[in-house]
């Protein structure tokens, strides 16, 4: 009876410890899927616990398929190596409850038997330029004041990518390529894609926010929230009317 009631509570204590394993990275992981890509030390201030803990529990999650590392995007100068970055994968994201999209859903039901969803979603876009406008003050206030071609290209892929890093902190994951015709801004996660689901006026919203952010037309291609892999918004280069206009005078001349 002894050895079994030993054995009993051994086996107890591993099956705590198990548990406690298991919350504390379910805590980490809804930490990068809230807050999107986060470097082992930005998740051990964010949830008061060691690096060294916090890089066991990484290195077990990545092994789970549920998230993946990557370089950042923006490196500090003067600095060594970048710590990487922690982002969820699909398989993570799929694996995370829902229940928080389902009371959103539910709401939104309610308010669109008022007819009320379209008002609803241009709130959330009018909060998302507000709190992005406080971002881009500081940006335009350090680029070039000049109105030539090349200076206007520079201030809007610099517009971009801030848009790209503010979605990102938002917990978008949102990055940036070049295109020949133009800049590709991908989101690879969507905080809220199983309400936009339901609810397309979130997604058209967000994309004329977008727009009226840049200055410009842009063109989504696609939504998380439609089932696509990532959400991908392109925008399109525009060629000013002074470059136009030197094009036709150099071939006029020739």
């Amino acid at each position: 009876m002894k050895v079994a009631g030993g054995c009993e509570l051994r086996h107890n204590i591993v099956v705590k410890i198990a548990t406690t394993e298991i919350k504390t990275r379910e805590v980490i992981a809804r930490s990068i899927l809230e807050n999107g890509p986060s470097s082992a030390l930005a998740l051990s201030e964010r949830l008061g616990l060691t690096p060294a803990g916090i890089r066991r529990h990484l290195d077990a999650l990545v092994d789970e398929g549920l998230i993946e590392p990557r370089e950042p995007r923006i490196r500090e100068a003067g600095r060594g190596r970048p710590s990487k970055v922690f982002v969820m994968t699909d398989f993570g994201r799929a694996s995370f409850e829902h229940s928080y999209d389902d009371l959103a859903i539910s709401a939104l039901r309610f308010i669109a038997q008022r007819d009320g969803v379209r008002a609803f979603a241009q709130t959330r876009a009018d909060e998302i330029e507000r709190k992005f406008a406080k971002q881009a003050e500081a940006l335009l206030a350090k680029s070039p004041r000049s109105k030539s071609a090349e200076n206007s290209k520079n201030s809007e892929s610099v517009m971009i990518a801030a848009l790209a890093d503010f979605l990102s902190g938002e917990g978008y994951a949102a990055s940036v390529h070049q295109l020949p015709i133009g800049v590709e801004m991908c989101q690879h996660h969507c905080p809220i894609a199983h309400v936009a689901a339901e609810f397309p006026q979130m997604c058209e919203t967000e994309t004329e926010i977008f727009s009226k952010i840049l200055g410009t037309h842009v063109q989504r291609l696609a939504t998380i929230a439609h089932g696509d892999g990532v959400c991908t918004t392109v925008i399109p280069r525009v060629h000013s009317k002074s470059s136009n206009k030197t094009k036709r005078s150099g071939k006029a001349s020739a």
